[in-house]
């Protein structure tokens, strides 16, 4: 059995008596009943994935995957290719968006080379995992084979394993690739069977004839290479990137470790998409950080049934919108580890009587991961 498919089969969903104990403490607060919202569905999730009823989220990483892209020569983006390896040199010194936000959050940042078409050394700080020197073009066939593409999934794996080893509490996914919403958006547009202008946008920022061209070239990547969307490995071979495999694997050793993971903006939620496709169980341990500008991104989210914590006009990638919802989901957990109950506090409960108007979703419902924070 490969080392994906022995993952796979160790993720289970999640115990509903864990959200239970957890909500017993949290409508005993010093608070009406469910009146801090989804922070307090935050706080119930991460004790029922890590079931711990003390969490703490003191060991937090982000994991920024770094691959390039043979359809860059398409000129759908609005930067050259070289600017995967300078942002990645950018990250190492700290001078990215990603680095601020992480310091601010106290999370690290685990910057991985899985497929940058650059030769970077022995830089200080680089986790070496290259698998490919970037993509074919996917223009004019698959963007890797199927052996490459599980082998960039196994990283993540191996990550996710190494860093559950070393006692994180939570992780993060990241990304960097020039070109890379390109490969995204043919994905979505396999498994969402929506047109491919429905789920393309802008990337970096590019004009209406570059943007026209960019449907272009997906629409032509997806009837050349014909995609199985019943076989997520074919799809992710034939349209994705090394580093939308190392998140999807990533997300996959994270649940199999039962640690929570915060998904990023559109290519970190197509990695995540390959990760539910290729396990729906791994919904129970996802947190969608924030929804992005790209239009598909929402529509990833839908399928999944995910409701996003942020939206906040967002599209820089690299796990900026990870480092905001890690900040915000340990803000819950605080809550719930660190505020009195009425009993410690003495303070009186109410006395009419009456129980409090529940406002979170009943635990069994809970179970089912991010549909509990949907409402829907």
């Amino acid at each position: 059995m490969s080392k994906l498919e022995q993952t796979i089969n160790s993720i289970k969903p999640v115990n509903p008596a864990f959200y239970e104990k957890a909500q017993k403490r949290l409508d005993n607060l010093t608070k009406p009943q469910g009146s801090l919202g989804r922070l307090e569905q935050f706080a119930a999730r991460i004790v029922a994935v890590s079931e711990n009823t003390k969490p703490v989220l003191n060991k937090k990483a982000i994991f920024t995957f770094a691959g390039d892209h043979g359809v860059a020569d398409e000129g759908v983006s609005a930067f050259p290719k070289e600017v995967t390896p300078q942002m990645v040199l950018n990250f190492l010194r700290g001078g990215a968006g990603i680095n601020v936000l992480a310091r601010h959050a106290g999370v690290d940042v685990v910057v991985i080379d899985i497929g940058v078409d650059y030769e970077f050394g022995n830089t200080d700080g680089l986790v070496h995992k290259k698998i490919i020197r970037g993509t074919k073009n996917i223009r004019k066939g698959p963007a890797m084979t199927q052996e490459e593409a599980i082998k960039c999934i196994e990283v993540g794996i191996d990550l996710a394993n190494e860093y559950a080893k070393k006692g994180y509490r939570i992780f993060g996914t990241g990304e960097m690739g020039i070109a890379n919403t390109t490969p995204s958006s043919a994905i979505a547009a396999v498994f969402s069977k929506r047109t491919v202008e429905d789920v393309t946008g802008r990337g970096t920022g590019i004009d209406d004839g570059a943007f026209k061209n960019k449907v272009r070239v997906i629409e032509d990547a997806i009837k050349i290479n014909k995609p199985n969307p019943k076989d997520p490995l074919d799809v992710l071979a034939k349209l994705g990137g090394a580093e939308i495999a190392g998140i999807a694997g990533l997300v996959l050793g994270a649940a199999a470790n039962r640690i929570p993971v915060v998904i990023d903006g559109f290519i970190s939620t197509v990695g995540a998409l390959i990760a539910y496709e290729l396990c729906p169980t791994v919904k129970d341990y996802m947190f969608a950080a924030h929804t992005s500008v790209e239009r598909g991104h929402w529509i990833m989210l839908e399928k999944m049934d995910m409701k996003p914590i942020l939206n906040l006009n967002m599209r820089l990638g690299e796990g900026t919108g990870a480092a905001l919802g890690i900040s915000l989901i340990e803000a819950g957990v605080k809550i719930y580890n660190e505020m009195a109950t009425f009993g410690e506090a003495g303070v009186s409960d109410r006395n009419d009587g009456k129980e409090q108007e529940a406002v979170n979703l009943p635990p069994q419902t809970l179970s089912g991961g991010q549909k509990s924070e949907a409402g829907r």
